[in-house]
């Protein structure tokens, strides 16, 4: 399954938003640096409203969501690349995660300490990014340093890896993100073979008290942070309020709902969160849908069907037949499968078929 990395600042509301992402008290949350020294790791369900639409027209009612696995991580702070703060150790937690959520605080609070004395979110991004970049061209060095020998010999793999650790070389001397670095198809995975912190899909969540949630465009710390990402690193900021979110875990449905519209807000924010980190993996869901249950299953864009059968087990995709499929939004309109089929919108695909975001899948195989 794959991880997505809680990072930050200490004392930024990491802990409390892996609390409220996972639905759990796991973390330690204080007012102080490094309380959280081994990373906790949780299960996330995907909110997506389909699967209740879905369960009325299946008549069902076992409901099962596609699901991420989060790490909360602790702490980074300036020098963490050599080793200030445990830094070695937590940069290397970051390294074993898919995707980065780097959590960016945009609240003054005098009773919550900032490890640098004000609240400043982009030069917090920064100085997280800053280890991150040394970090990186560290590990670029050396690997350049590595494989020199061999380039100069002409061995293919060798030439390969070396004209793309020079591509990542001038940007990481720039003091900028890997993850800017334009690649070819041919380049992306022998990238990815260098484990570079910098070259993860980030996303930014912008942690705001409980009282500004409501009215969070308006804020100044939020607009500078969208600007900064959107200019500097083609990355999505969304907002949060992780404090409201750790309110709301002991609270059932309809008192979350009921508390959320006293405050103005249909939605806290981590709901808009875990979809947004669940598409910046590259994840996609398609549907089964029957009287036994709704469920929801992850692939990656661009599957196939056959690739997406195998998700369910590897039996499906070895003797792939074919898929009956139907999309989402017409399943819906028709009312059911044999309206659908009907109107001539349920239909069969083979093994080039790349499955959509939505689909509803029934796959035929045989072994």
């Amino acid at each position: 399954m794959l991880k997505a990395g809680i990072v930050g600042l200490p004392n930024v509301g990491k802990s409390t938003l892996f609390n409220a992402v996972t639905r759990t008290r796991k973390a330690e949350s204080a007012n102080y640096p490094f309380c959280t020294i081994d990373p906790n790791v949780g299960m996330v369900t995907v909110p997506d409203e389909r699967l209740y639409v879905l369960k009325n027209i299946a008549k069902t009612n076992v409901v099962i969501p596609a699901a991420i696995e989060f790490v909360d991580i602790a702490g980074l702070v300036k020098g963490a690349s050599a080793g200030e703060g445990l830094g070695n150790k937590f940069l290397s937690h970051i390294r074993e995660v898919d995707a980065i959520v780097q959590v960016v605080r945009c609240f003054e609070d005098a009773d919550i300490h900032h490890v640098s004395g004000s609240v400043d979110p982009v030069r917090d991004i920064e100085v997280i990014n800053t280890e991150l970049v040394l970090a990186d061209l560290e590990n670029v060095t050396k690997r350049l340093e590595k494989v020199a020998k061999d380039a100069k010999r002409g061995i293919k793999e060798a030439v390969a890896e070396e004209a793309v650790l020079k591509k990542f070389l001038p940007t990481l001397n720039a003091g900028k993100v890997a993850l800017t670095v334009e690649l070819t198809a041919e380049e992306k995975p022998i990238a990815r073979s260098f484990y570079l912190l910098t070259d993860k899909p980030t996303i930014f969540a912008c942690n705001v008290k409980e009282g500004d949630l409501a009215t969070a465009d308006t804020n100044a710390f939020v607009a500078k942070v969208r600007e900064y990402v959107e200019t500097h690193l083609a990355c999505e900021a969304v907002v949060i309020s992780a404090q409201i979110e750790s309110d709301l875990i002991d609270l059932s449905e309809e008192e979350a709902k009921a508390f959320l519209a006293e405050l103005g807000v249909r939605e806290s924010g981590v709901g808009a969160l875990i979809r947004a980190t669940y598409h910046l993996l590259g994840l996609r869901t398609y549907f089964t849908a029957g009287e036994k249950e709704v469920r929801a299953w992850t692939i990656h864009a661009g599957d196939t069907a056959p690739k997406a059968a195998g998700v369910i087990h590897s039996d499906f995709e070895r003797g792939f037949i074919k898929a009956e499929t139907v999309a989402y939004k017409d399943l819906v309109e028709c009312g059911s499968v044999a309206a659908a089929r009907e109107k001539g919108l349920y239909r069969m695909e083979g093994k080039e078929y790349v499955v959509k975001d939505g689909d509803v899948l029934l796959f035929k195989f045989n072994v």
